[in-house]
């Protein structure tokens, strides 16, 4: 049980990292309901699981490559820039009508959907719980099977801190007014352009340093 334990843990402590799906869920739950907010926290989970499985079967030496962390390092840029810009439209599509001030269509599905494919746009994930695999092979002396342990517990650390932060949010939520709801959904969409734009450019600058 002590993998497991120290598994959810690591996990837990990691997640205090806040990134950029973070910031989405959080904008479905402002946008609409704690189901839809679930279902993406699923789609996370899941995505999270399967860079787990394929650090475990060593996958990240081959993304470690420089061309192939050039690659998912862009594609997952540019899928954060959209995502960004398809939610600052969404809010600035706003007319006044009744309703959540620039809500989007949310469903368990589209939640689901978007969020899975925002999280497995960054396969680079994979070189990330690899190398804690690593670091944890190393000083707890862990075994295979003890590290597939470990990593079902730094998975399930995804589910139950988004899923508990996101509750408090959507039982609180109802007594925030409507503009700003829309503010923070600008916010969001800013977010995840301003981390699109980060990592391109942390991309680009050492191919420019250089020329």
């Amino acid at each position: 049980m002590k993998p497991l334990l120290n598994g959810l843990l690591t996990g837990l402590f990691l997640q205090l990292a806040l990134g950029p799906v973070f910031f989405y869920i959080l904008g479905i739950t402002i946008d609409s309901n704690y189901i839809n907010a679930l279902s993406a926290i699923l789609a996370v989970t899941l995505a999270d699981y399967i860079f787990i499985v394929l650090s475990l079967l060593g996958l990240g030496t081959f993304l470690q490559k420089e061309k192939m962390k050039t690659l998912f390092g862009m594609v997952s840029s540019i899928v954060l820039i959209l995502f960004g810009l398809m939610i600052l439209y969404t809010t600035s599509s706003f007319n006044g009508s009744t309703g959540p001030a620039g809500s989007m269509a949310w469903t368990p599905l589209n939640s689901f959907t978007t969020c899975f494919i925002l999280t497995i746009s960054s396969p680079l994930t994979i070189v990330f719980w690899g190398s804690i695999f690593s670091a944890k092979a190393i000083e707890k002396n862990y075994k295979r099977k003890e590290l597939v342990i470990f990593g079902i517990g730094a998975g399930s650390s995804t589910f139950l801190f988004l899923s508990f932060i996101m509750l408090i949010l959507s039982s609180i939520k109802s007594g925030i007014p409507g503009l700003i709801v829309q503010i923070l959904n600008y916010c969001v969409g800013m977010v995840l352009i301003g981390y699109g734009i980060t990592r391109t450019v942390k991309i680009i600058s050492p191919r420019h340093n250089q020329s």
